[in-house]
C-alpha cells in the first residue's frame, strides 16, 4: 500500500463554512446527540452503531443474521432504525461523474454469459453503478450482483432481503432522521491518491453533507490518514475519526500501526478521537487511558462487538461506543448493562398459607472490584493472542 501525504495546511477551507462556523452550528445539530467542539467530542451516553446498517453481509456465512437485509441500504439502515441504535455506519465512495454513493466494496462484480465482469467502482458512472442488483422500477433488471470474499472466491450476493444500490443524497432524504450518520470515507490502499483528487473527492462529499444534513448527527472516519486530515480542515463542522486496526495488522503507512501513532495523527490534525479494531484495545488496554487523557474519543469495531460480554468490557475500559453487526441483540444488552446498577433480587411468591417463597432471582448487571478489573484487563491479552 501507497499512500501520498498531503501538506493540509494548504487546502483552503470550503467556501460554504465560515472559519468560526464549529461552535455556531454544533449547538443546534448536536442537540440531541453528541457535542463537537473545536477539539472535543463527547457522547451523552455510551454509542452504538450498526454497521453498514443492521449489520454486514458475510455471504458464506452459516449465521444467517449476516445474510438477512442487503449491507449499506435504505432498507438496511432504516432497519436498524427499529432498535435503539445512536448511527449507522457507512461506506461512501464517488462515482466517476462525481456523486458520492454508499458501497463498501473497491471493486464491483456481475455475471453475464457465464462470464465474471469486474469494475472497479469509482470508474463507473452513476447510472452504470445503479445498474447493478434491484431495481427501482419494477420493468428494469439488474446486473446480476457477485461479492468476492477474502478467500479470493466469487460468490452470489444473495440475502432474504434485497434492495437497490443508493447515493449519499438517498440516505439523507430517505433515511430516519434521529439516527446519526457515521460516514466512511472509502478509499483504496493500493492507490497514491494526488492532493488535488483527495480534495475533489472529498468535496464532493461534503457537498451533500451541508446540502441535506439538516440536524441530522455526523461524524467523519477513514483508514486513510491524509483524507481524515484533509476533511478535518476542510470543515469544522462535524467532528473526524481516524480508523485503525490498533496493530492487529501492518501497513506500509507507519501511521496505521498502532494506536500510539493513530493518537498523533489525531492530536496532530486537530481530530476528535479514534475508530479502532476492538482486537487492538484488548491487546493494548493500557492505551485506552492515554487516548481519554489526550481528551480523544473512542470507539471500536470488529467482530468481537458482537459478544455482548466484550462489549461490557469495553464499557468498563472507557470506550465511548461500539459499530456492531447484531444490532437487536446487542443494543439490548447495552441497555441492561448500561442501566444504574442493582442489587440483585429474589424474586418472591405469596404461599397459599400467606407465606413466601424464593421462585427465582434477577441478576444484575456484574460487579468488578478494581483489583479484579485490573486482572481481566491483563488476562483478555493473553487470551486473544
Amino acid at each position: 500500500m501507497a499512500l501520498k501525504a498531503v501538506h493540509v495546511s494548504d487546502v483552503p477551507n470550503l467556501d460554504q463554512i465560515p472559519e468560526n462556523a464549529s461552535l455556531a452550528l454544533c449547538s443546534s445539530r448536536f442537540a440531541k446527540g453528541v457535542e463537537v467542539g473545536k477539539a472535543a467530542f463527547k457522547t451523552p451516553k455510551f454509542l452504538v452503531i450498526g454497521h453498514r446498517g443492521s449489520g454486514m453481509n458475510i455471504l458464506q456465512s452459516p449465521d444467517r443474521r449476516m445474510k438477512a437485509i442487503k449491507e449499506n441500504t435504505i432498507l438496511s439502515f432504516n432497519s436498524a432504525a427499529n432498535y435503539p441504535v445512536d448511527y449507522v455506519e457507512f461506506d461512501v465512495q464517488v462515482t466517476k461523474d462525481g456523486c458520492p454513493i454508499i458501497f463498501h466494496d473497491n471493486f464491483i462484480f456481475s455475471e453475464e454469459n457465464g462470464m465474471v465482469y469486474e469494475k472497479r467502482v469509482t470508474e463507473l458512472t452513476l447510472s452504470e453503478f445503479l445498474s447493478y442488483g434491484p431495481q427501482r422500477e419494477a420493468e428494469k433488471v439488474g446486473k446480476k450482483l457477485l461479492r468476492k470474499t477474502k478467500e479470493g472466491k466469487i460468490v452470489s450476493w444473495s440475502v432474504e432481503s434485497d434492495e437497490f444500490m443508493c447515493t449519499l443524497q438517498e440516505a439523507f432524504q430517505k433515511v430516519n432522521p434521529r439516527l446519526g450518520f457515521n460516514i466512511e470515507l472509502k478509499l483504496d490502499d493500493h492507490i497514491v491518491y494526488q492532493e488535488d483528487c483527495l480534495v475533489k473527492i472529498l468535496r464532493a462529499i461534503l457537498q451533500i453533507v451541508l446540502d441535506f444534513a439538516g440536524d441530522r448527527p455526523v461524524l467523519f472516519s477513514s483508514f486513510h490518514p491524509d483524507a481524515a486530515l484533509l476533511v478535518r480542515k476542510l470543515q469544522s463542522t462535524y467532528p473526524v475519526f481516524f480508523l485503525t486496526n490498533g496493530g492487529t495488522e501492518i501497513y506500509y503507512d507507519e501511521r496505521r500501526n498502532s494506536l500510539e501513532e493513530a493518537m498523533k495523527v489525531c492530536l496532530e490534525g486537530d481530530l476528535q478521537g479514534i475508530v479502532s479494531e476492538v482486537k487492538g484495545i484488548f491487546r493494548n488496554p493500557g492505551a485506552v487511558n492515554k487516548i481519554k487523557e489526550a481528551k480523544l474519543s473512542l470507539l471500536t469495531y470488529g467482530k468481537l462487538n458482537n459478544v455482548a460480554e466484550a462489549v461490557y468490557m469495553q464499557h468498563l475500559m472507557g470506550v465511548e461506543g461500539v459499530i456492531v453487526d447484531f444490532v437487536e441483540e446487542i443494543t439490548e444488552a447495552v441497555s441492561n448493562l448500561t442501566k444504574p446498577s442493582e442489587v440483585e433480587e429474589e424474586e418472591m411468591a405469596v404461599t397459599e398459607g400467606g407465606g413466601k417463597e424464593q421462585i427465582g432471582r434477577r441478576l444484575a448487571r456484574p460487579q468488578f472490584s478494581q483489583r479484579e478489573l485490573s486482572f481481566l484487563l491483563k488476562l483478555i491479552p493473553e487470551l486473544i493472542q
